[in-house]
């Protein structure tokens, strides 16, 4: 019996949304477009606990699952080669890590249009924008995987092995490692019971952190020679090269943790990642430390995240997209005084 308490407001979310899955005969499990770690340990940590309980559900995701995250997924689980028709095949769709409909990328218009009740598991701070469903949403959370564990307490569902080593990749992951501000006294707690479900703590880190193909520390070194640092403002960012991850065998994932770098720079509380997709849009990713809200600045163009953690796509290219964020972070910083 596990010691930590899971809030009323989470256990009515879990009840809400469990009500539904029991009476559902096909489940589709999804997650945002490039799924990270938490996205995909909460949807594989959720599938282990439907399939225990003999409710059909597959993993149909928008993108494919990463590589690095792909030792975590049950053989047959992963339909996301047949994403759409998964969701035309379902009584109900459970969505994690996201409460907006277009980080959902081209499975948006499917889960629109087939109109079943649409769960969602999340600790974003965005108001969403998915079809209707129970919820279960806590922004203080430290991670979805988070809610997903306080989801099966909430109803007495058993955590297995495997449902444990999945949610505790979530937890690990979207706290860098239990290194991040979001690193709470109760997420330590929920990874310690994690540990003893009979999580292997180093397999995972070599699994999700020793394992790169040397096309990502090439990409990395590439990425790293753009680095720009405006002391004053507390203001760092690097660009991917347009042709880099080609030319390197790299996807979007191998740039997972990058923006880590400029963020380290002493002084800068403000660190971004631009990068041209191959839409003619420009994702940009934001990283801050301190009083610096990053998820306030990606707002500005439409994205979010939290605090110190969000993303953005600009509906233009890198050159003109790099000189709207760079202008706004600058007079951002400047409100807040000196670095």
């Amino acid at each position: 019996m596990t010691s930590v308490r899971v809030p009323p407001e989470r256990a009515g979310g879990a009840v809400e949304i469990a009500r539904l899955l029991e009476s559902a005969r096909r489940v589709v499990l999804t997650t945002h477009v490039n799924a990270d770690g938490d996205g995909v340990g909460s949807e594989v940590g959720l599938w282990h606990l439907l399939t225990a309980r003999r409710i059909p559900a597959v993993l149909a995701n928008p993108t494919p699952i990463p590589e690095r995250f792909k030792f975590l997924v049950p053989p047959g689980a992963d339909r996301s080669d047949s994403a759409p028709r998964e969701v035309e095949a379902a009584d109900a769709v459970v969505v994690v890590d996201i409460s907006d409909l277009s980080r959902l990328g081209d499975l948006a218009h499917a889960i629109r249009e087939r109109g079943v009740p649409v769960a969602c598991i999340d600790h974003h701070v965005s108001p969403g924008s998915l079809p209707p469903g129970p919820r279960l949403v806590a922004p203080e959370a430290a991670a979805t995987a988070e809610l997903v564990f306080d989801f099966a307490t909430a109803l007495g569902w058993a955590i297995g092995p495997e449902t444990a080593r999945a949610l505790y990749v979530g937890i690990l992951t979207d706290t860098g490692g239990f290194r991040f501000a979001n690193t709470s006294a109760r997420v330590l707690s929920v990874a310690s019971e994690l540990l003893g479900c009979g999580v292997d703590p180093e397999a995972i880190y070599e699994s999700v952190y020793a394992s790169a193909p040397e096309g990502r520390i090439r990409l990395m070194a590439e990425v790293l020679q753009t680095l720009v640092v405006e002391p004053d403002l507390g203001l760092a960012w690097v660009t991917v090269p347009p042709d880099a991850l080609a030319r390197h065998g790299a996807s979007a994932d191998d740039l997972d943790g990058i923006v880590e770098f400029p963020r380290s720079v002493a002084s800068v509380r403000l660190a971004l990642l631009f990068r041209q997709l191959a839409n003619g849009k420009t994702k940009v990713s934001f990283r801050s430390i301190g009083n610096v809200d990053a998820a306030a600045l990606a707002h500005e163009f439409g994205g979010g995240g939290h605090r110190k953690a969000a993303g953005a796509s600009l509906e233009r290219a890198l050159p003109a997209a790099q000189e709207e964020v760079l202008a706004a972070a600058r007079a951002y910083l400047r409100t807040l005084g000196p670095a």
